[in-house]
């Protein structure tokens, strides 16, 4: 779980520290906006931006009861945002899994992509698809 946090934090203490540094020479203006600019870019690559995760068995039970696909994603990876960020509202009718928080999604996704993990990797019907199109993703949504 640290290590999920591991980007947003440094992005904060960065823009923090950018922020004192304008502060101190008066900036004060340029300082606001360069700590919420720093705070956004936290904000987006940190996990708060994804729909709760489950393990990849719950989320495969899941998928099987449903039909609706497996995203395998992790915390930092700027495809895994675009993906989120494209899907909008039914990126909650996606079932979210964390490889860097459950070890079986990471090895879901070394077993789909020669043992890279290269994410978001997409489980529609127990076919794997590395990093697709956002429209296709939700295509499959469609009930």
């Amino acid at each position: 779980m640290k290590r999920a946090w591991t980007l947003p934090i440094l992005l904060v203490l960065c823009g923090a520290a950018g922020a004192a540094g304008l502060a101190l020479t008066g900036s004060t203006a340029a300082a606001v906006v360069l700590l919420l600019l720093f705070l956004a870019l936290a904000g987006a690559h940190s996990p708060l931006v994804f729909p709760r995760s489950v393990g990849a068995l719950e989320a495969e039970r899941r998928s099987a009861a449903d039909g609706r696909p497996v995203v395998y994603w992790r915390p930092g990876c700027q495809y895994c945002l675009r993906l989120r960020v494209r899907l909008g509202r039914d990126a909650r009718r996606v079932h979210w899994v964390d490889i860097w928080r459950d070890p079986a999604g990471a090895a879901v996704v070394r077993a789909a992509n020669q043992g890279n993990e290269t994410v978001p990797t997409v489980v529609v019907a127990g076919r794997a698809h590395t990093n697709p199109d956002p429209a296709w993703v939700r295509e499959q949504l469609t009930d």
